[in-house]
């Protein structure tokens, strides 16, 4: 998935999240610090969300079940993931991968996994810390060449 697809899902779902909450244009407009214009104009698919507008929205609504069925369990990683794309970040530990990754290769004392919903890849060292993330395998496989 790019930024421009997931700015696109979660523009095609904002009416929908708005209203699980139960909240109306004038709050939600607020909560997203966005006029309310502009979220009529969202909503109605006449503008899109911006990329800060989406980072915002699924950080405040990270249990939404609208955008959990979209994105995936752990959308909140994916977008990290699209965020920190091309950017070299030390990341902290993660819990290993027990639930939603799947293992894909294991080399030099690191592991690459693969999301199981989202697809995107992650590099992790013997302390389960993520190195790398990306949707890309081959950056993940190159970034684990690099090391060695």
């Amino acid at each position: 998935m790019t930024k421009e697809e997931l700015v696109s899902e979660v523009n095609s779902k904002l009416k929908l999240v708005r209203t699980e909450y139960g909240l109306t244009q004038d709050k939600m407009s607020v909560i997203l610090g966005i006029s309310k214009k502009t979220l009529v104009e969202s909503e109605k698919g006449r503008r899109s969300l911006g990329w800060t507008e989406v980072v915002a929205l699924t950080a405040i609504f990270a249990n939404s079940e609208i955008l959990r069925d979209a994105l995936g369990e752990d959308f909140r990683e994916m977008v990290s993931a699209l965020a920190l794309k091309d950017v070299e970040v030390t990341y902290p530990s993660t819990m290993g991968g027990k639930v939603w990754w799947r293992e894909v290769k294991k080399a030099y004392g690191y592991r690459i996994q693969q999301n199981v919903i989202s697809g995107h890849y992650r590099l992790l060292d013997d302390a389960d810390r993520r190195l790398i993330s990306s949707f890309n395998l081959k950056d993940v496989e190159d970034y684990l060449e690099d090391l060695r």
